[in-house]
């Protein structure tokens, strides 16, 4: 930036109050200007007729632009402007408008408020960016998306070790929230510290938004504030992620599915279990990209996305589901072409070995779009975690994420519905009943556990115990709505002796009265299958095993620690830094970088954790996360929850009155 350029700056800067500068006590009395043109000299006109006195004769060109639009945030700032902004403004979930054409501004000068909020829309004309530069951008990201995925996840772990480690707590906020007076004349690096900090190192190829020139080069880095270069920052990585995504997806189809080696041995009914409906998948993701492109176009201040998200969310994002519902015959049809088609083994082998590949395996371009689907959920939250609450982008993310739940949960679901099938057809086979017959298939049932545990044979056998066991093995199968209690018996058989609604089942915890009695627990049925009350002293393998089966039987027994829901500024809280995969069906599968609220703990290493972003819980290995010991940054993980899903809870009913009407 020249010397004139910078006189132009530290002159225009005072006048716009949101700036961070400004002191909210300081008052910035500038008028507001009769309107925004495009041309030099109007730009000149819309100034503050004190400022414009002040200025050079001959503004430097680059400047001129930058000058309008400090007059129009200036103008914006003012009581009711915001409004008038948002009322001209595409609605949720419509596209942008073209931004060609002047911004009223109102001729009335109320008194100035402290709103940055408005800001973003005043530099609405700054400075589009040429399609030929933002292609050439996407044609250097260089990263597959399973690189992304991890980079990112990896950094978003070390960023909150480092938060973590802070045992200063006061310090640690005022050096992330607010600027010092040093970090002011810095270069914009020091200025804001955005969530992701992705790969700035020249083989990467996978930049910040910051790092674009046209965005260096612009100026607008002097004049926005911290917070809102973080949320371009998110917005930002939505986009380029996306063009990670198409960027593996390509590969997956051209590299492996249109390989003619590969169409000879396979065939088509393979073909079609194996990719699905993965062409639909793509040209979903290609035209979602190309109007992420298109936005990202019009102007290098984004002025949303999340409109664009729910638009495609609802309307084309349905080919998710079908693709990631057909997950476990996708599976089980790859392990069994592996094992009896060594031609397939061989293919895919050669395959994987090309450095298009980066050494990454087929199966990781096949999981790609419930990963994907999953991903972009959490990038809309991030962006919801960042945009100013009660504003417009504040209400299109809400309804973009509720719209991307919906669509995650309809894929979850998907995937449980084709294997629970399967499974209660198994279990239906294994079972004789003693007593009168239970039909076990169910479309609305499903297991939840299985296993065996021993049940004390009475106080009688207490006299004979060292010719009698003191125990006997049974095996329960629990499901969402039944307890079915059996005894195996040869041929992998099990035989029902007993039965009860799992609502009527309630348990009841012995304390340690020595080994023999170690992770002893009573089950009370209040109604089995012969219409009585009995109970059950039932002893299981270990502590964990004996907690998981207690949780199970009665979900509304109090845990140790409170859940999310009970909205408490601290829990225990522990992130997830080893992916795991669930074993069990009570076990919650983890991902990198998961943050979850510390329901129950045991002494032989288990946790049984409720996730922060989709509340769902289950039992993983202690071993696979770490504990967040700052209490403040476990208060800020809450908040920011509450915000998404308390917010989220409201505004749907907010704007389900405004569809009515």
């Amino acid at each position: 930036m020249t010397t004139a350029e910078e006189q132009w700056l530290q002159r225009l800067l005072p006048s716009y109050p949101g700036y961070r500068g400004n002191r909210p006590d300081s008052p910035s009395p500038a008028p507001a200007a009769e309107s925004l043109r495009s041309s030099s000299s109007s730009s000149r006109r819309s100034l503050p007729d004190s400022l414009l006195l002040s200025l050079p004769s001959s503004p430097p060109p680059r400047m001129e632009l930058l000058a309008a639009a400090l007059s129009a945030a200036c103008a914006l700032d003012h009581e009711g402007s915001a409004e008038s902004v948002a009322g001209g403004a595409r609605s949720a979930g419509s596209e942008s408008p073209s931004m060609a054409g002047p911004i009223p501004i109102p001729e009335e000068s109320p008194e100035l408020q402290d709103c940055p909020a408005a800001f973003p829309e005043g530099l609405q004309m700054i400075h589009p960016m040429t399609a030929d530069s933002w292609k050439n951008f996407i044609e250097q990201i260089g990263l597959l998306y399973q690189e992304y995925r991890d980079k990112s996840t990896r950094q978003e772990i070390e960023t909150r070790r480092l938060q973590d480690s802070q045992t200063d707590t006061e310090e640690c906020t005022a050096i992330e929230e607010t600027p010092s007076e040093k970090e002011a004349t810095d270069t914009v690096e020091n200025k804001a510290v955005p969530q992701i900090n992705l790969l700035r190192n020249s083989t990467s190829r996978f930049n910040l938004w910051q790092d674009l020139p046209e965005v260096r080069s612009s100026g607008v880095l002097n004049i926005l504030q911290p917070d809102e270069i973080k949320l371009q920052e998110a917005m930002f990585e939505l986009v380029t992620s996306e063009a990670s995504y198409y960027k593996s997806m390509n590969l997956l189809i051209y590299h492996f599915m249109e390989n003619e080696r590969l169409k000879k041995i396979l065939h088509p009914s393979e073909a079609h279990i194996l990719f699905s409906n993965l062409l639909d998948v793509m040209a979903v993701s290609e035209r979602f990209l190309l109007d992420l492109e298109k936005r990202v176009e019009e102007n290098i201040v984004i002025s949303d996305i999340c409109d664009i998200v729910y638009h495609h969310t609802i309307n084309h994002f349905s080919v998710y589901v079908t693709y990631v519902s057909n997950q476990t015959y996708q599976e089980r049809a790859y392990k069994q072409l592996l094992q009896d088609k060594p031609a397939f083994r061989e293919v895919i082998s050669q395959l994987e070995m090309d450095p298009k590949c980066k050494g990454l395996p087929f199966s990781s371009f096949l999981i790609l779009p419930f990963q994907r689907i999953t991903r972009l959920k959490l990038l809309v939250q991030n962006i919801l975690k960042k945009v100013e609450e009660k504003s417009e982008r504040e209400i299109t993310a809400l309804e973009a994420h509720k719209e991307l739940e919906t669509v995650v949960k309809a894929c979850n679901e998907g995937v449980r519905k084709m294997s629970r099938t399967e499974q209660m057809i198994s279990i239906q086979k294994k079972l004789e009943f003693k007593i009168k017959s239970v039909p076990i298939i169910s479309h609305s049932r499903w297991l939840l556990k299985q296993g065996d545990l021993q049940q004390m044979n009475g106080p009688k056998t207490s006299r004979t115990l060292r010719t009698k066991k003191l125990f006997r093995e049974i095996y329960l199968f629990l499901f969402n709505d039944l307890l079915v209690i059996c005894r195996q018996i040869p041929g992998d058989k099990y035989q029902v002796f007993d039965s009860a609604p799992r609502g009527l089942l309630r348990v009841e915890e012995l304390e340690d009265q020595g080994q023999s009695l170690a992770n002893v627990f009573i089950l009370r049925l209040l109604e089995n299958a012969d219409d009585r009350e009995v109970s059950y002293m039932l002893k299981a393998s270990s502590q964990s095993e004996m907690k998981r089966w207690m949780i199970l039987l009665a979900p509304n027994r109090r845990t140790k620690f409170v859940s999310f829901t009970s909205r408490l500024m601290d829990c225990p809280q522990i992130q997830c830094v080893h992916p795991y995969v669930a074993q069990q069906p009570d076990e919650l599968s983890l991902e990198l970088a998961d943050v979850l609220n510390i329901l129950e703990k045991t002494d032989d290493g288990w946790i049984f954790g409720e996730r922060l972003h989709d509340q769902e819980r289950g039992w993983f290995p202690s071993s696979m996360g770490e504990e967040i010991l700052n209490p403040k940054i476990r208060s800020q993980n809450l908040k920011e929850c509450f915000r998404v899903h308390k917010t989220d809870d409201s505004q749907r009913r907010k704007l389900g009155s405004r569809n009515k009407q």
